[in-house]
């Protein structure tokens, strides 16, 4: 969870406060969808949120987060040298100002009414009162720009981890569901409410019950929704004022700062450098949007790193998690005052932004090295033709036994494959591994009678299985750069693979794998491998047959069960 919460003390109270009015708004939505099942279910919930977000503690939690966070957007948005930025931010940045015009009519004529005039607002009140007018149609419209605008904020919050990166597509039919759920909620609710709040009949019991605000309330209702929103153009208004001030004084202060793979620009002192970048449209990546929550935007000082202010305890520790060197810094959190020159470490290329997973990410994962054994010699005199004809024929009967246990081909490599089994945890890849492993032996033997019956000679392969720290991304040029790992880990498979030819096995499984499958290696007889290019020995399970695996591993954890 640290790196969600990477950021100065006003990054931090941002998400923080995002979060409390996150969670106060899903709430909100499912209590208004209720009223598609009926009002009972409707205003039992309204008053179970109440007795939370109206107790002493619940309010102030609520409001310390709603000004907290319209203070800390206004005051960084007052702070910026440019408005240059990407589409995104400037979607976000505009839904947040539209939500304050919207809100305030809803405020006054709920919580102000209540408190000021005893307004007894439930949501039978609420929903018959603007049903149908154009207030209803202005709430509707604030629903879905809330909603987009804290989804927006919750994706490039958490964008960064593993988890919702696999969950996004469940997180994205929710989040078109809900707002679905309470526009639902509100349609039928308040076409019901609206009938009865105007029935001659039921009508004046329903007024008494609400303490239904008089001609004179509601015109005080509208003074204070004015001076409300008079008191927020102010703050716009200062806002403005700020930033034009800032870029006033700047302007003044101009300075070069040179890219070593790039252009020379002006800057202005005050400015971040990614802000100058952006200022002078020099590509520059920053994934988490200039928050100072990922190092995509670090850049090292080849001269001038002296005059600069010290890194923040926040930045130093970013730079840190990454071995950066003593002269690298975040470009949105610099704020160079003399000249300096500068080299991007990670650059954009200016036709198609680089996906998030290209930039690298690491995790432990198992992997499948396997080799065809005397291909050359096999295949020599052959049309080629017959030798793709043959390794097609071979892929296509032993793949799917890797596919099939969670497991993606990486890479063909001739009369070869490299599988990565990228699950869900250690264990889960470890078991896929070692399924395919099994499986494609089964399958061999399937293919190699086919063989015989054609009269040709069998096949064999080698097999090496490890588990350890991998480094998924794309490399190669940009827009040519095919997905692929890399790392020790995958040196270790390949070696392990080549020993089983010495060896005259089918498979070696490394004793890390063993181990994260759950399986205690003291029960086997393993080899202790010393491999090339391995820096110390490895402790590996050998089988001439490697469909005997699953068997193996199953018999030695009825061994470890005592009777």
């Amino acid at each position: 969870m640290s790196a969600l919460w990477k950021g100065n003390i006003r990054t931090r109270l941002r998400i923080a406060s995002g979060l409390v009015l996150f969670i106060y708004v899903l709430f909100h939505y499912i209590n208004v969808g209720l009223g598609l099942f009926s009002l009972d279910a409707m205003e039992h919930f309204q008053d179970w949120r109440r007795a939370i977000t109206r107790s002493a503690f619940g309010g102030l939690l609520l409001y310390a987060a709603i000004f907290t966070h319209a203070g800390l957007a206004l005051w960084r948005l007052a702070r910026r040298n440019t408005l240059r930025m990407p589409p995104w931010e400037a979607v976000q940045i505009l839904l947040g100002l539209t939500i304050p015009l919207l809100l305030m009519v809803h405020v006054v004529h709920t919580r102000a009414a209540s408190s000021n005039f005893a307004v007894n607002d439930r949501m039978g009140y609420i929903t018959g009162l603007i049903w149908d007018t154009s207030s209803g149609w202005q709430q509707a419209l604030l629903l879905l720009i809330v909603w987009t605008h804290g989804c927006m904020g919750m994706h490039f919050w958490l964008r960064i981890t593993e988890w919702w990166r696999r969950s996004l597509p469940v997180m994205i039919s929710l989040a078109t569901l809900i707002p679905a759920f309470a526009l639902a909620g509100f349609m039928v609710q308040g076409r019901a409410q609206r009938a009865r709040l105007f029935d001659p009949v039921e009508g004046p019991d329903l007024a008494a019950l609400y303490n239904f605000p008089s001609r004179d309330t509601l015109a005080q209702l509208e003074r204070m929704t004015r001076e409300g929103l008079w008191v927020f153009w102010g703050l716009l208004a200062l806002t403005a004022a700020a930033f034009l001030v800032r870029r006033l004084l700047v302007s003044r202060r101009a300075l070069k700062v040179r890219y070593i793979d790039g252009p020379e620009i002006s800057g202005q002192r005050g400015m971040t450098l990614l802000e100058m970048s952006r200022a002078a449209g020099v590509p520059h990546m920053a994934l988490c949007g200039g928050r100072g929550r990922c190092t995509t935007c670090r850049v090292v000082i080849e001269d001038g790193a002296d005059l600069l202010h010290p890194p923040s305890p926040e930045e130093a520790a970013s730079l840190a998690a990454v071995n950066a060197p003593p002269n690298a810094r975040l470009a949105c959190q610099i704020r160079p005052t003399e000249p300096a020159t500068v080299l991007r470490v990670f650059r954009a290329d200016g036709r198609r932004a680089r996906s998030h997973q290209s930039l690298g990410r690491e995790r432990r994962l198992a992997i499948l090295f396997l080799d065809m054994r005397g291909f050359t010699a096999r295949t020599t005199g052959q049309l080629p033709y017959d030798v793709v004809f043959l390794l097609n024929r071979f892929f296509d009967a032993i793949v799917p036994s890797i596919t099939g246990a969670g497991g993606t081909v990486d890479k063909y490599l001739g009369d070869g494959l490299l599988a990565v089994f990228e699950l869900s945890d250690e264990r889960s890849s470890a078991l896929g591994a070692l399924n395919a492993a099994a499986g494609i032996s089964s399958a061999l033997k399937v293919f190699n009678k086919a063989l015989a019956a054609e009269k040709d000679i069998p096949v064999a392969i080698g097999m090496g299985l490890h588990l350890g720290e991998l480094v998924l991304g794309e490399i190669g040029a940009a827009d040519h750069a095919p997905r692929t790992i890399i790392g020790d880990t995958v040196n270790t498979a390949s070696r392990l693979e080549a020993e089983t030819k010495t060896l005259g096995v089918q498979l070696l499984v490394s004793a890390q794998l063993l181990e994260a499958a759950g399986h205690a290696t003291e029960q086997f007889e393993l080899v202790s491998l010393t491999l090339r290019g391995v820096s110390h020995p490895i402790q590996a399970l050998a089988l001439k047959d490697a469909s005997t695996v699953l068997k193996t591993l199953t018999e030695e954890a009825q061994n470890r069960t005592p009777a």
